[in-house]
Parts: C-alpha cells; sequence; structure tokens
C-alpha cells in the first residue's frame, strides 16, 4: 500500500485488538475524500486477519430487495462475520500401505472383498476390506509404499504421500510427489479436528425451507428467528462444554450513507448484542441528508450512531504518493512506459482524478500498440487525453453547452418556459 500512513496506523492498532479478540461490537469508520483509498484499507485488513477470520463483505444498496426486508439483510451480513470453532476429536488409522490384494467376483457382478495391510514403524495389521473401502482406495489410486490416513467415523481415505523407503524405486513419478517418513506408534490413533463455520451456515443449515442445499444455491431466504435463537442457545452450550469457541469477525459495509434511518437504528441496537462482529463502515459524503429524514448529519449518519463510532480519516493523496501508485499500476498492467509520460500522467491524476490517470495508463497501450510502439509515449497520454474528457472538462463542456441539452435547467429570464415544458412532458406521456 502506499501512503495514508496516519490511516494504516489506526487500522493495524484496530487489525490487533481485533486479534486479541478485545473489540468485538465495536464500530469503526472509514471516512474520506473518493479516490483515497478507504476500501483498500478494509481489504488490507481482511488479508491480514487471515482466513480463519470471517470477512464480510457488503455495498450500501445491496440490502435493498423485494426478497428480504432490510433487516434480515444486515442480520444475515451480521451472522457471516460471526465464526464458531468447533473442535472434533476423531479415531484414525494412520499407516503406509504394505499390501493390497482385491478378490474381484468370476462373474464381475457380486460384492468385492480384499485385504490391506498396513505397517508403522513398531507394528504392522491385516484389515478386511468391504465394496465401498476398495472404491475409495481405487478412487485415491492408492498402492503399496503410499501413506494413508482412514478416519473410521467417515470412511474417507486420505492419501498423504509416498514413504521416504520407496524413494529409491524405479518408477515414474510425476512433479507433485510428495515424501514422507512411514508413521510412528500405534496404528490407530486419536486426532483433534477443528472446523470454523459461520452462524448464517448454521442457520441455513438447519433451515427446513433450504437445508444445506442452500448454501451452494445462494438464494437463503428469509431465515425465522426461532431457529437463530436455537442455533444461539446450541452455540452457548458447547462453549460452556468447551467444544466450540466464538470468532468474531469482520462487517464491512462500504457507501454506508447509502442505509436509511431504519437500518441505522437496527445497527444501534445490534452492536449492543452478545454476539456482534466489529463493524467496518466507509463513506465518501460530507455533511448531506440522512436517507429517509429530512434531517442532514455528518456523513449522512444520525449522530447516536456516529457517537460510537472510532472514526479513521483517510487525506488526498501527494504528487509523489499518485506517482507511486501509477508506476505500480503500469507494473500489474505490463505497461512498458517513459518516465516523460508517467510525469506527465501524474500531473492528470493531480488535476483530474486517480481513477481517470490508472484508466488511461491501459488506453494509452492500446494506442501505443496500435501504431506498433514498444513503450507508452507523451504524445500516446496526450492523444488519449484530447480522446477522453475527465469529469471538470465534462463539467466545463456542459455548463457552456446545457441550453443544447433535453431537459435542462431554463435561466430566470423565462419563467413560463418551465409549464410549458411540463405540459409537453404530460401530452407526451
Amino acid at each position: 500500500m502506499v501512503g495514508q500512513l496516519q490511516a494504516r496506523r489506526a487500522a493495524g492498532v484496530i487489525l490487533k485488538m481485533i486479534q486479541e479478540g478485545k473489540i468485538a461490537g465495536r464500530a469503526l469508520l472509514i471516512a474520506g475524500q473518493p479516490g483515497t483509498g478507504k476500501t483498500a484499507i478494509a481489504m488490507g485488513m481482511a488479508q491480514a486477519l487471515g482466513t480463519d477470520t470471517p470477512f464480510t463483505m457488503l455495498s450500501g444498496s445491496e440490502i435493498y430487495s423485494l426478497e428480504m426486508s432490510r433487516t434480515e439483510a444486515l442480520t444475515q451480513g451480521f451472522r457471516r462475520s460471526i465464526g464458531v470453532r468447533i473442535k472434533e476429536e476423531t479415531e484414525i488409522i494412520e499407516g503406509e500401505v504394505v499390501e493390497i490384494q482385491i478378490d474381484k467376483p468370476a462373474s464381475g457382478n457380486g460384492e468385492k472383498r480384499g485385504k490391506l495391510t498396513l505397517k508403522t514403524t513398531e507394528m504392522e495389521t491385516i484389515y478386511d476390506l468391504g465394496t465401498k473401502m476398495i472404491e475409495g482406495l481405487i478412487k485415491e489410486k492408492v498402492q503399496a509404499g503410499d501413506v494413508i490416513t482412514i478416519d473410521k467415523a467417515s470412511g474417507k481415505i486420505s492419501k498423504l504421500g509416498r514413504s521416504f523407503a520407496r524413494a529409491r524405486d524405479y518408477d515414474a513419478m510425476g512433479s507433485s510427489t510428495k515424501f514422507v517418513q512411514c508413521p510412528e506408534g500405534e496404528l490407530q490413533k486419536r486426532k483433534e479436528v477443528v472446523h470454523t463455520v459461520s452462524l448464517h451456515e448454521m442457520d441455513v443449515i438447519n433451515s427446513r425451507a433450504q437445508g444445506f442445499l442452500a448454501l451452494f444455491a445462494g438464494d437463503t431466504g428469509e431465515i425465522k428467528q426461532e431457529i437463530r435463537e436455537q442455533i444461539d442457545q446450541k452455540v452457548s452450550e458447547w462453549r460452556e462444554e468447551g467444544k466450540a469457541e466464538i470468532v468474531p469477525g469482520v462487517l464491512f459495509i462500504d457507501e454506508v450513507h447509502m442505509l436509511d434511518v431504519e437500518c441505522y437504528s437496527f445497527l444501534n441496537r445490534a452492536l449492543e448484542s452478545p454476539m456482534a462482529p466489529i463493524l467496518v463502515f466507509a463513506t465518501n459524503r460530507g455533511i448531506t441528508r440522512i436517507r429517509g429524514t429530512n434531517y442532514k448529519g455528518p456523513h449522512g449518519m444520525p449522530i447516536d450512531l456516529l457517537d460510537r463510532l472510532l472514526i479513521i480519516s483517510t487525506q488526498p493523496y501527494s504528487e509523489k504518493e499518485l506517482a507511486q501508485i501509477l508506476n505500480i499500476r503500469c507494473e500489474e498492467e505490463d505497461v512498458e512506459m517513459t518516465e516523460d509520460a508517467k510525469d506527465l500522467l501524474t500531473k492528470i491524476a493531480v488535476d483530474a482524478s486517480l481513477r481517470y490517470a490508472i484508466h488511461m495508463i491501459t488506453v494509452s497501450s492500446l494506442v501505443c500498440a496500435k501504431r506498433k510502439g514498444t513503450e507508452v509515449t507523451v504524445e500516446d497520454v496526450k492523444k488519449v487525453y484530447g480522446l477522453f474528457s475527465d469529469v471538470k472538462r465534462s463539467t466545463q463542456f456542459m455548463m457552456e453547452h446545457q441550453n443544447e441539452f433535453m431537459f435542462s435547467e431554463i435561466t430566470h429570464s423565462e419563467p413560463d418556459a418551465p409549464a410549458a415544458a411540463e405540459g409537453d412532458a404530460m401530452t407526451t406521456d
């Protein structure tokens, strides 16, 4: 990441508190002008947290749907962001395959039977195989010399790799072949397995209307409150027994100013619940109208919710930082560009916007490729700058020619025109 040192330091403090589990049920607001890296900071937090901590990303406009109420959409977002780490002890058989014998019936239609010989450094045992186990061994392509594990409860077979004892065998092996030590001790072992699932996944699986298939379809619909209460009760029991632990995640809502006053009221209450994730909001609005009311508020949010938030402000990038960002972007897009062209692009980013300058990189490379050049030059950037307008130039053009566009605002010198135009519109309809 480039720049925003103060905002990144603040995010780092929050990240440390999240990892230590000290900030659950708190909220954070990242506020700043458009194009100052608010979403980038949130995505950086998600990467730093890793895969174990749930991170859910929503946009403020995503919650408006005809199929689902706004509070239901927010509730699902909340419960997606809370993980449950469930500990489970399973019995497994782990050893090196010495020999596999499969007896096929002469007719070809009967049940297959067989024997599997497994060994560790201390013991060797022969197991009788049924049809299901034989199919599992064939599916995993298990052969003598492989180190495997068998889950006794489910019968699942996992191949860990080839034994080091077979490393010198004259056999055709792929580059992905992994060599492992022959297991030590007894064949049968108890192993602790940890599963991390979100509360929302548990809700969907236990919902009679959808079942676990809805996890893959994504169409979960509204879930009854009774089911959620039962899940919460069960999770609380598991916590007391030491079988499970809660992992508070992060719910990131971008463009939070798009939420209305009802959603803000729900968030106020939801933050006080015992099972609440860390809320991270992002907005680029100043003092604007709160959606659903006629009142204005900072960032388009009510004061009572803002009072609960820790606010991180992002600052506009300096010219040096803009040049660094554009340089990284050129490397990402494999675009060769001269230093003069990069300097010009940086000036455009300062005068217009960073996003406009980033868009120009790809378009300039296409113009360069058309003339069969190897490097994007100043002339290519100037040509693209002339072809595509930025927001400022487009607005200036609109101001100069507003009377020539449809439904433009009429000046005060023609007071009767709006009524006439309105009448024309009604007759057209």
